[in-house]
């Protein structure tokens, strides 16, 4: 195995454990994945069967886009989030790691008649960097990895309709973030809406002004990773075995 690998799997084994910590796991369900170097696009994902909480980097499974996968095959892996994964992966050469979720602000926001109302600069972040995927069923029909490409397109965050979020990123700190506030942003719609009182939304302008603020060139999560790397060493560093 190479240096790159293990780096990479001691970080998609860090978020699985933030995913943990931070209450946006679901059981042994949902998954994380990241692209491993190399042309034939095979990636890491978790092992169908051990909670987030638990995953370490060596626990990590590695399948290919054909859905063969590499190693003892102890756990075998998620059907859905191959679909899922893999769909991104074929196509988004920058989209090294993805990550997927079924949080409950999440799906009730997935679950509102219309898009991700941006309250709050937190969800402004995605103005116009957001997709939505209309629910066909659980993602077990490899046909619906055309229309998740599609819909996806360039943007780095996707509202899976009565389902849950989907966030990508140039390396995993970047999905990890991405999906940390696309989470925050679900919550506070969710809080706001709770009040009844009239929302304000800002005007087209406001919301360009400062969708443009945050994005840029340079991958998202590099100053936050660190600190999050140390807090789980702080709480179990095991995740890097």
């Amino acid at each position: 195995m190479t240096a790159e690998e293990w780096q990479l799997r001691v970080d998609l084994a860090a978020a699985y454990r933030l995913l943990a910590h931070y209450g946006m796991d679901d059981l042994i369900f949902t998954h994380t994945s990241v692209r491993l170097p190399g042309d034939d696009h095979r990636f890491l994902i978790n092992p169908y069967g051990m909670a987030f909480d638990e995953i370490r980097a060596s626990d990590l499974v590695v399948i290919g886009v054909d859905g063969e996968q590499v190693g003892d095959g102890r756990y075998g892996v998620n059907p859905a989030g191959f679909t899922i994964h893999s769909a991104i992966h074929m196509t988004r050469e920058d989209a090294v790691c993805v990550m997927h979720t079924h949080t409950l602000a999440g799906m009730a926001v997935a679950a509102l008649d219309g898009p991700l109302l941006m309250l709050n600069q937190m969800s402004m972040e995605f103005h116009g960097r957001l997709a939505y995927h209309a629910y066909e069923g659980i993602a077990l029909d490899l046909s619906e990895r055309e229309r998740l490409q599609a819909d996806l397109g360039n943007k780095p965050a996707m509202i899976l309709k009565n389902h849950g979020l989907l966030t990508t990123g140039r390396t995993v700190a970047e999905a990890f973030y991405y999906m940390y506030y696309l989470e925050m942003a679900c919550r506070i719609q969710l809080e706001a809406q709770k009040t009844g009182a009239p929302l304000h939304l800002p005007s087209d302008d406001v919301l360009e002004h400062t969708a443009g603020q945050f994005n840029s060139n340079t991958p998202k999560g590099g100053r936050i990773w660190p600190a999050l790397l140390r807090k789980l060493d702080r709480i179990d560093p095991s995740y890097r075995h």
